[in-house]
């Protein structure tokens, strides 16, 4: 019992039927038929989590294509953020597990995700969809924030985008000014044009990868992008007076 009122105190969540949230905690180590442990919460657990968060992308991310979405999605939903989550919580000083199990310093990561997943599945059960979905995105919108700044950071193209259509007049728009070499090895070079004015071209050895340095090149003219002491470029969300001159 005191693993229980320890687990609903870390899930933030009272349950109104105990057992569903027992069967959560019970790992199949510990008994005799796996039909009785975990392993089908684990399941649809798993469903539920890629749903919400699926849902909340669509929502928060209307500009981005699948492929976005599919990446941020994956950097999130993954056995090593789950299992984070679910040690922070000390879900696992909650598992009941068997013998073989308990005098290990740290459980494997892949039992960490699937107690996560599984009180996913009983909060589910025992209140419907809405305290699932308020307890998972609780943990979660933090790291789809970070997931979406990396993954944007990395798209130049993506990100300008994105700043194009919330704080200037037209979209960008790429011009090839240039290339040079056989056609086995070409070089090209790209610059960015919005509203008439030109950007800082790039040179690559591919259109796209020129296009993405072109893109990466406009993007801290306008004060978007910025580069640390430590040269990693960081993504700035309100940069200031950057649409100035354009």
């Amino acid at each position: 019992m005191q693993e229980l009122e320890q687990a609903q105190k870390a899930l933030g969540y009272e349950f109104k039927n105990l057992e569903i949230l027992r069967e959560s905690l019970t790992h199949a180590s510990v008994t005799d038929n796996r039909l009785n442990s975990n392993e089908r919460l684990e399941f649809l657990g798993d469903a539920i989590l890629g749903y919400v968060i699926c849902e909340y992308l669509y929502e928060k991310f209307p500009e981005d294509l699948e492929g976005e979405l599919t990446k941020i999605k994956s950097a999130v939903v993954s056995r090593r953020i789950c299992a984070k989550i679910s040690a922070k919580l000390n879900l696992g000083e909650c598992l009941v597990v068997g013998k073989g199990m308990t005098g290990r310093s740290a459980l494997p990561q892949s039992i960490l995700a699937g107690v996560y997943e599984s009180v996913i599945a009983a909060i589910y059960i025992d209140g419907g969809m809405e305290p699932a979905r308020e307890f998972i995105l609780k943990h979660m919108i933090k790291r789809i924030d970070e997931a979406a700044t990396s993954n944007h950071q990395q798209n130049f193209k993506s990100a300008l985008q994105h700043y194009a259509q919330r704080a200037m007049p037209t979209n960008p728009s790429y011009l090839l000014l240039d290339e040079k070499g056989p056609d086995h090895s070409k070089c090209f070079e790209v610059c960015v044009e919005i509203d008439g004015r030109r950007f800082e071209s790039a040179w690559a050895n591919s259109k796209k990868e020129a296009e993405q340095s072109a893109a990466k090149a406009a993007l801290m003219q306008l004060g978007i992008l910025e580069e640390d002491e430590d040269g990693v470029l960081m993504l700035k969300d309100e940069p200031e007076e950057a649409g100035s001159g354009i």
